[in-house]
């Protein structure tokens, strides 16, 4: 059995417009991102060639790029966007996104979600 190449992105700080309440989308506020992305295929491994992999540098400025166009009131239908965006655009065939909006509640470090999308078996 052939195992998973799998990119991790860990603690991504990034500034967007989130919340229900219209005042908390009034002044970006910074959310805090960890990101695992299936590779559609392992050929990086021995290619050595940054064709053959996600570019997670390219992730990372398309995720601060998309943040900075769109607003959400939930991190739910953010973490939904951002998945969809990397399947679609990276060709990614599973990932993973934790959104963390930190200090928002008294006594809370942080709060948010994890969500899945695509197949592990891809």
């Amino acid at each position: 059995m052939i195992g998973m190449d799998i990119i991790f992105l860990s603690e991504v700080k990034i500034q967007t417009k989130l919340g229900v309440p219209e005042w908390e989308r009034v002044v970006p506020q910074t959310i805090v991102l960890d990101i695992e992305i299936a590779m559609p295929n392992s050929s990086s491994c021995v290619t050595d060639e940054i064709a053959d992999t996600i570019d997670y540098g390219l992730v990372v400025a398309r995720l601060r790029d998309t943040l900075n166009e769109k607003s959400f009131k939930l991190v739910e239908a953010l973490a939904e966007h951002l998945c969809q965006l990397i399947i679609t655009e990276f060709k990614a065939p599973w990932v993973k996104i934790k959104v963390a909006k930190p200090g928002i509640l008294p006594g809370v470090k942080s709060l948010g979600v994890v969500i899945e999308r695509g197949s592990k078996s891809a």
